[in-house]
């Protein structure tokens, strides 16, 4: 069974479950860690702090409206980073800002997904991108 490291990084406790769960309900055997806010993104990316002995993850789901550094901001630093460029960033946020898709896709995120309102919407949105991402796409090897 294919199995992915996720890091979703998210700071709305019901978006943290159902993104979760859903991903858990999946039929592939992933490896989730969630992170609240986006300078305990960049410390886990980064292998820092509390986070040395972090697993580098193969596919990011960030959202955009994060506390202490936004998710455009995290997503600036991974996609300038040598060591950090080439893990596909799905945006996944309840933002359907015209300037956040645009600044998202300038700033080179792999896809920019606005989060349904409706529960089973949301759960249906989590498993295509969980069938895309993980059944379909080649990632790249660990860093």
């Amino acid at each position: 069974m294919k199995s992915i490291h996720i890091l979703l990084v998210e700071d709305n406790e019901g978006d943290i479950v159902l993104t979760t769960e859903a991903l858990e309900e999946g039929r592939i055997c992933n490896h989730i860690s969630v992170v609240k806010d986006g300078d305990a993104a960049v410390h886990f990316l980064n292998r820092t702090g509390i986070y040395m002995d972090a697993m580098a993850p193969d596919l990011i789901l960030l959202d955009v409206n994060l506390p202490k550094k936004n998710g455009l901001e995290v997503l600036e630093i991974i996609k300038t980073s040598d060591t950090l460029k080439q893990i596909p960033v799905i945006m996944l946020t309840t933002s359907s800002s015209e300037k956040d898709i645009v600044d998202s896709y300038r700033k080179y995120a792999n896809c920019y997904i606005t989060k349904p309102v409706e529960v089973k919407e949301f759960i249906t949105a989590i498993e295509k991108v969980e069938d895309f991402w993980i059944n379909i796409v080649k990632l790249p090897g660990k860093r």
